[in-house]
């Protein structure tokens, strides 16, 4: 129900953003968590592309719950004219934890493709999901690694964007659960723009 539900936003935002429509593609990888809520995607804006990112991320809890990662940050840029430095920033949904990392740039470049790292269920022990991810620039095929944690494994690449670059995001997080184990992020998915 909940994959319906995505399918269906992802419609209706094609249906009503003409610069993204018929020139556009989601990327997604297998290994993202289980848990949560599909936020909003958010889009650069039209004309922009992501040149950078930085993660929102809770450091280890030693006995506490970890979340480890609870939010990704695009940072947009127009390629034609990039003057002194000006972005837009973009984000979908946010865990409540942690804090923002320095900011990863591909120089002169975009992100066209990404991985995740992700600790699979615990069963009764601490479960965190998704703790880092890593991007591929455009152009040199530079990678960028965030400044998440280390649990988990790296899963696969998603495919690239083929022509364009990363132009929004949709995330998926698990709200507060009380006394229950907290996870916050879980997966991701990135639109590219032609």
């Amino acid at each position: 129900m909940q994959r319906l539900g995505l399918i269906i936003s992802q419609l209706f935002l094609l249906s009503w953003m003409p610069w993204v429509s018929g020139q556009s593609r989601h990327l997604m990888v297998g290994n993202g968590g289980q848990w949560g809520d599909w936020g909003r995607m958010e889009l650069c804006p039209e004309g922009y592309y992501a040149s950078g990112f930085s993660l929102k991320v809770e450091g280890t809890q030693g006995r506490g719950d970890d979340t480890a990662l609870n939010g990704i940050r695009l940072y947009c840029v127009d390629p034609n004219n990039n003057v002194n430095g000006h972005y837009t920033t973009v984000e979908s949904s946010v865990g409540r934890w942690g804090e923002w990392t320095p900011v990863k740039w591909c120089v002169s470049r975009q992100l066209v493709s990404f991985r995740l790292r992700v600790e699979p269920s615990q069963g009764q022990g601490d479960d965190t999901a998704a703790n880092n991810i890593k991007f591929s620039c455009s152009g040199s095929g530079a990678q960028l690694e965030g400044d998440g944690l280390s649990w988990g494994s790296w899963g696969d690449w998603s495919n690239k964007c083929s022509r364009g670059a990363i132009c929004g995001l949709q995330t998926r997080v698990e709200g507060p659960q009380g006394d229950g184990d907290d996870t916050a992020l879980n997966d991701v998915q990135f639109l590219c723009c032609n």
